[in-house]
């Protein structure tokens, strides 16, 4: 990668407004490319490698177990280890409850994936809750889990975690690709990488088909959004930290005009209900696409209200909500105010977070269990 990285974007985006598109594109290429100048397989494309899109037949689905009652867990001290996925059948490793296990998906016609999952106490007891975790640029698994606390509040109330792990094959910095066209919809790319994922889990483990969820931070946080519009059968709810509205790009160039300004958007159907967590302060993606993902995913004719909201001597927040028709909360936006292009209230063993903001993993899991899925 290059060490000029940030600068480098910096310059295609002023590029790009400045209508030079062919300079803009030779910067950002410029700016994947490994240390050294090279791309990792020579092809001069900077390494941004598209995942085949390719819906899976409802047949070759593992079937899905029966949807149960959830229930909170006793607190419980989240377990340190990791097991390691050997050769053989994933299906066929030890997940002992407690553990943060190693695994790989992948299915035909698209590129396979590593991950690791949480797997709680008391797992197999009785069905419980998923939550589908995207990280964002840069950023892995272990990383990410560190700066949510998302596994000791699995731990603790009792539900699974999975947390897919781009490559640098698919994308140099690590980066989902939610401002491609062939990654933006069901059956395609890594949306369907994602169900499909999810679904192999559900067929191994005791999940609550019901409370199925999916959050993510920056590029995951917008890849979420598009999963779950995507995948409405299968994901319950969704959270958006620092994310964009599904739609507002379809290349690099308009990916990097909607992260500085927001983006043109299409008419859309109203999606899962969604709560959104975006910084003030946020100079990566500007906040008006908080704004964005609010308003895409609400449902039309909604009665909204606001109210500022201080936990602990933390950073303020307005938080707006949005009702139904039937008085039900449907969408929560979250504005902190000072916040950076960072996981609210996050700890800082890990990158990109803001440990002095409101929680938004346990708020976005408080919205979550609000909201099953709906017959």
């Amino acid at each position: 990668m290059n060490p000029d990285f940030q600068h480098l974007l910096q310059e295609a985006t002023h590029l790009t407004r400045l209508g030079d598109l062919q300079a803009a594109t030779r910067a950002i290429q410029q700016a994947l490319r490994p240390t050294g100048g090279a791309d990792a397989d020579g092809d001069g494309d900077g390494d941004v490698i598209d995942v085949e899109a390719r819906e899976v037949p409802d047949a070759d689905r593992p079937a899905l177990p029966p949807a149960g009652d959830w229930q909170p867990s006793p607190a419980s001290k989240p377990a340190s280890k990791s097991t390691e996925w050997g050769p053989g059948p994933a299906a066929a490793q030890p997940e002992a409850p407690g553990a943060f296990v190693r695994g790989r998906h992948g299915a035909a016609g698209l590129a396979g994936r590593d991950y690791k999952l949480y797997v709680p106490p008391g797992a197999g007891s009785r069905p419980m809750p998923l939550v589908l975790m995207l990280h964002g640029c840069t950023q892995d698994p272990d990383d990410f889990a560190a700066g949510t606390r998302m596994n000791e509040l699995a731990a603790a109330q009792g539900f699974f975690v999975l947390y897919p792990s781009q490559s640098q094959r698919a994308n140099p910095q690590r980066c989902w690709n939610w401002f491609k066209s062939n990654h933006q919809g069901r059956g395609r790319g890594e949306p369907a990488l994602f169900a499909g994922m999810v679904r192999e889990v559900m067929a191994r483990h005791s999940i609550d088909a019901d409370r199925v969820y999916v959050a993510g931070l920056s590029a995951g946080g917008a890849m979420a959004a598009i999963v779950a519009e995507a995948y409405p059968e299968l994901f319950a709810a969704a959270g958006v930290h620092s994310g964009l509205a599904p739609g507002v790009a379809h290349d690099v160039p308009s990916a990097l005009e909607a992260m500085k300004k927001g983006g043109e958007r299409k008419p859309r159907a109203p999606g899962v209900p969604t709560i959104v967590f975006h910084g003030d302060a946020d100079t990566t993606v500007h906040p008006v696409n908080g704004r964005q993902v609010f308003e895409s995913a609400g449902p039309a004719g909604g009665r909204a209200q606001s109210d500022e909201v201080q936990a602990n001597g933390r950073r303020k927040a307005t938080r707006q909500i949005q009702r139904d028709a039937t008085g039900a909360v449907t969408m929560e936006h979250w504005s902190v105010h000072g916040s950076p292009h960072a996981w609210s209230g996050g700890s800082a063993r890990g990158s990109y977070t803001d440990p002095t903001g409101p929680d938004a993993s346990a708020e976005m899991l408080r919205f979550f269990l609000e909201h099953p899925r709906k017959a």
